[in-house]
C-alpha cells in the first residue's frame, strides 16, 4: 500500500481529525501513487492516522478519506458515504424542492458537491430509496414523491479534487440508486479543479440531460434554475432559510436586492408581501431569468425593477437620487478567491455596506453576506461594524446568518463556513 509519512508533530490536526494535509508536511511517499490514489497516512513514528486520497498537484497533498484503520476504500464505502448524506437531509430538510445531498468534507467525501432539484414538484425532494439510518419525524416531506416524479428530478454534481474524481462512476451510480434519480449533470467548471491537474468540464453523467431550465419549489416559491451554465450548480442552494427570512420580514416594505443574479432573495420578498422590490445586477442573462421568474409565481410585474447595472456604481446613485428602502439584500460574489485578496476583498465588502447602511429608512434591516472562505466571520462583522460608523448609523445585529443545515460544518474543519451573514437593524 502506498504510504505517506509526515515530519515530527505534523500529524495534531489529524489527531483533532482535520481532514486535510498539506504538502509541507509530508517528510516522505513510499511507493508511486497516482492522482487520487488511496494512501496511508502515517505519523513520523509510524502510527496510522488515516486512509486518503492523494493529489500530487495541489498544496493540500491528501484528502481523508477515513480515520478508521479497518475500513476499506472501496466501492462499499462510497455507497455507505452517500446513503448516510441523503438519510442526514431526510431528517432535516423541509419545504424546498432544491436539496443540497453531498457537502464535501462534511459528508466525508471531500471535494464533492451534489444538489438535487425537483421540476414542478408541490415543494418537496422525493429521496425514494434513501436508507431509514436517521428517524425521520412523522409527515417527513422528504418521503416521495413515486416514479414520475423521479423522471422530473435532476442531480447536479462538481468534482473538485483528484480523490472524488478518481471514484466519479462509483459515486454517480451510488447517487442514482440511492435518491432514485436517473439524470446526473456535472458542473465541474470551476477553476480549483486546475490546482488539482484537473480540467474544468460539464456535461451528462447518467440519464437525459437538464432541459434549458428546469423550474424548482422552495417555500411555496416557483424558481427557474439553468442547471447547465448558471452560477454553482445553477442555484443558491446555500440562502434557502435566508430567503425564507427575507420573506418573513418583507411584507409592506421598499426592498432592495443587489447582486440579485435570478431573483432568489427579490422572489422571496414579494412572496412575502413586499410593496417594492428594484434588484440589480450586471448580467442581462440572469435577469431576463428573474423576469420568468415573476411570471411563473404570477406576481405583478409593476412591483419588481430590474436595474442591469455595476451595483457599486447603482448603490451610489441611488443614494444621491434619494432613494430609500427598508430592507436591504447584499449577497456579492466571492470577493476574496484566497488569502491574497483579503484587502481589496474587505475595502469592497465596506463600500457596499456603508452604501446599503446609508439607504436605508430608520428601523430599516440589512441583510449582508461574505461567501469569501478567507474572510472569517469575525473579519466580516468587523468590516460591517466599520461600515456602520462611517455611514453614522447605530446598527444592532439580530442574528448571525449562514448556509442550511444541508450544508453541515465539521467542527474540525473551520474551513468549511465558507457563507456568513448577518441581519442589522438601524435605529
Amino acid at each position: 500500500m502506498n504510504t505517506v509519512t509526515l515530519k515530527p508533530s505534523k500529524e495534531k490536526s489529524l489527531l483533532r481529525r482535520h481532514p486535510w494535509v498539506y504538502a509541507n508536511a509530508i517528510d516522505r511517499i513510499d511507493g508511486k501513487p497516482a492522482p487520487g490514489a488511496t494512501v496511508i497516512v502515517r505519523a513520523h513514528d509510524g502510527r496510522f492516522l488515516a486512509r486518503a486520497a492523494y493529489s500530487p498537484q495541489s498544496q493540500i497533498r491528501v484528502r481523508v478519506w477515513s480515520f478508521d484503520e479497518a475500513e476499506p476504500i472501496d466501492h462499499a464505502f462510497f455507497k455507505r458515504r452517500v446513503q448516510r448524506a441523503i438519510a442526514h437531509r431526510q431528517a432535516l430538510v423541509h419545504g424546498t424542492g432544491a436539496v443540497r445531498l453531498i457537502f464535501g468534507e462534511a459528508d466525508g467525501l471531500p471535494g464533492l458537491i451534489a444538489d438535487y432539484y425537483v421540476t414542478d414538484a408541490p415543494q418537496e425532494v422525493p429521496l425514494r430509496g434513501a436508507p431509514q439510518e436517521v428517524p425521520r419525524p412523522a409527515g417527513n416531506p422528504l418521503g416521495g414523491l413515486g416514479d414520475d416524479a423521479e423522471k422530473r428530478g435532476q442531480l447536479v454534481c462538481q468534482f473538485m479534487a483528484v480523490g472524488v474524481e478518481a471514484w466519479k462512476e462509483v459515486i454517480v451510480a451510488a447517487l442514482v440508486g440511492a435518491t432514485g434519480c436517473p439524470n446526473v449533470y456535472e458542473r465541474s467548471d470551476v477553476s480549483i479543479r486546475e490546482k488539482e491537474g484537473l480540467a474544468q468540464t460539464t456535461g451528462v453523467l447518467a440519464g437525459d440531460p437538464p432541459p434549458d431550465t428546469l423550474i424548482t419549489n422552495e417555500n411555496g416559491v416557483r424558481y427557474h434554475v439553468d442547471v447547465r451554465s448558471g452560477h454553482k450548480t445553477g442555484f443558491y442552494v446555500d440562502q434557502r432559510d435566508n430567503r425564507a427570512l427575507v420573506q418573513a420580514y418583507a411584507d409592506g416594505r421598499d426592498v432592495l436586492n443587489c447582486f440579485c443574479y435570478t431573483g432568489g432573495f427579490s422572489l422571496a420578498a414579494l412572496k412575502g408581501g413586499a410593496k417594492r422590490v428594484v434588484s440589480i445586477d450586471s448580467s442581462g442573462e440572469a435577469l431576463a431569468l428573474a423576469r420568468q421568474n415573476v411570471t411563473a409565481n404570477d406576481f405583478d410585474p409593476s412591483r419588481a425593477d430590474w436595474l442591469d447595472a455595476d451595483a457599486f456604481k447603482t448603490l451610489r446613485r441611488l443614494y444621491d437620487d434619494g432613494e430609500r428602502f427598508d430592507l436591504v439584500v447584499l449577497d456579492p460574489p466571492k470577493f476574496a478567491p484566497s488569502r491574497e485578496h483579503v484587502d481589496r476583498a474587505a475595502r469592497a465588502y465596506k463600500d457596499i455596506n456603508l452604501s446599503g447602511f446609508k439607504l436605508l429608512r430608520p428601523g430599516g434591516l440589512l441583510f449582508t453576506y461574505s461567501c469569501s472562505g478567507a474572510i472569517d466571520a469575525d473579519l466580516f462583522q468587523k468590516i460591517v461594524a466599520g461600515a456602520a460608523a462611517d455611514a453614522r448609523v447605530d446598527a444592532r445585529i439580530l442574528k448571525r446568518l449562514g448556509a442550511g443545515v444541508d450544508h453541515p460544518l465539521l467542527t474540525a474543519f473551520p474551513e468549511g463556513e465558507y457563507l456568513k451573514g448577518l441581519l442589522l437593524q438601524i435605529a
